[in-house]
């Protein structure tokens, strides 16, 4: 394995349990500092938004000035988001240090970038999911633990100790080292990815197929507090189950041609969706959150996709607008997910459900497996 492959996999440990021990708690802590479901949906969108806008500038910015310099960048702005976050006492300060934190999505397409160029002999695909997975495993024990402090000293004191978490991330990460860069051949430039039509299509299916996965997850939390009746502490192990179906998923699911893994991604999540809306009991929410692990699989998965049908010098940009394209979607289902659940808390899962089946129709249809891309790509799908 790459020597930075490791140092980055290390520092997403540690970042993976400083950021679980909070942000799985968001849509309760909005609701202790005074937002109803429809204020959380809505502020969750705008977190969506910035998330949303920030990646193709990153994209933009790794290919023309590294990756590396964009991932430190990103690492310290968390730390700032967390602590800010921790001292803000009424919900408008709050939400300043949350949409910051939001800010931090850009690192995304930088760091699928240096992933792949660090990738050595690995597949694109296993390369991004190793690393989704050594961040889910560190989160597998932030939920527990922010959980507990939640119920022992509230949920604001959770912020202050992940912020010391990410400091401690933030040097580990010093120690990868920088890359250069790719560059295009000015007499022989490739096509935009705007005429792209191979590039285009996949992210049309990819796009029905995030939001149709993520919506019955943001008011999920709620949804246990609420409805169900559970303590913090032990939704904190629900989302710590389900960081370690994370961490599993994304192994198992990577071993596969992608997309066959984008596609089982799709139906753990719709399992999820039956599970927390049709089970009644730990083992069965348990049981959920553990294949919502196919969620971050298959966004793994999404964007390893893309590489076959970009320039090496594009891959950045490309990455960036996948991962804009996945995240509108966190713009957009929360507002819808807090409307439903105001009709109706259980309403968000078998909407979830119809729409996720319509996904996986839509990647069975339109998405090619690697082996029968075009003959001018056979090299480069070689690597999924």
């Amino acid at each position: 394995m790459n020597r930075s492959l490791l140092w980055l996999g290390i520092s997403l440990f540690m970042w993976g349990l400083g950021e679980s021990m909070f942000l799985l708690f968001q849509p309760i802590y909005l609701q202790q500092l005074g937002a109803d479901p429809i204020q959380i949906g809505v502020i969750l969108g705008a977190f969506g938004a910035v998330m949303m806008f920030t990646h193709i500038p990153a994209g933009h910015l790794s290919d023309r000035i590294g990756r590396r310099p964009l991932l430190i960048a990103a690492w310290v702005i968390g730390i700032a988001a967390a602590l800010l976050m921790g001292v803000a006492r009424t919900l408008p300060v709050f939400i300043v240090g949350l949409l910051i934190y939001g800010f931090t999505a850009f690192v995304a397409s930088p760091l699928d970038s240096y992933v792949t160029k660090a990738r050595g002999q690995w597949s694109v695909g296993r390369a991004i999911t190793f690393i989704s997975m050594t961040y889910n495993a560190g989160a597998v024990l932030g939920p527990v633990t922010g959980g507990w402090i939640g119920d022992h000293f509230g949920l604001r004191q959770v912020y202050f100790i992940s912020a010391g978490i990410f400091v401690l991330s933030t040097i580990l990460l010093l120690f990868i080292e920088p890359q250069s860069r790719d560059r295009q051949d000015p007499k022989d430039p490739p096509p935009s990815l705007l005429t792209n039509g191979r590039f285009l299509s996949f992210l049309a299916v990819l796009f029905v197929v995030a939001f149709a996965t993520y919506l019955p997850q943001p008011l999920s939390p709620n949804f246990l507090l609420n409805q169900q009746r559970l303590s913090l502490e032990v939704i904190g192990e629900l989302f710590s189950i389900g960081c370690l179906g994370n961490a599993a998923l994304n192994l198992l699911f990577g071993q596969f041609e992608a997309r066959t893994g984008f596609i089982l991604g799709q139906i753990s999540v719709a399992l999820f969706a039956v599970l927390l809306w049709r089970g009644s009991g730990f083992i069965w929410f348990a049981l959920g959150y553990f294949l919502l692990g196919g969620f971050r699989a298959l966004r793994g998965l999404g964007v390893a996709q893309v590489r076959p049908f970009v320039h090496e010098s594009q891959m950045g940009l490309a990455y960036g607008i996948t991962e804009m394209v996945g995240s509108s979607t966190v713009l957009l289902a929360p507002p819808l997910a807090g409307y439903l659940y105001q009709l109706d808390p259980q309403l968000m899962y078998p909407v979830g459900l119809v729409l996720i089946g319509i996904g996986i129709v839509l990647s069975l249809i339109f998405i090619p497996r690697s082996t029968k891309l075009p003959p001018d790509h056979v090299e480069l799908a070689h690597d999924l």
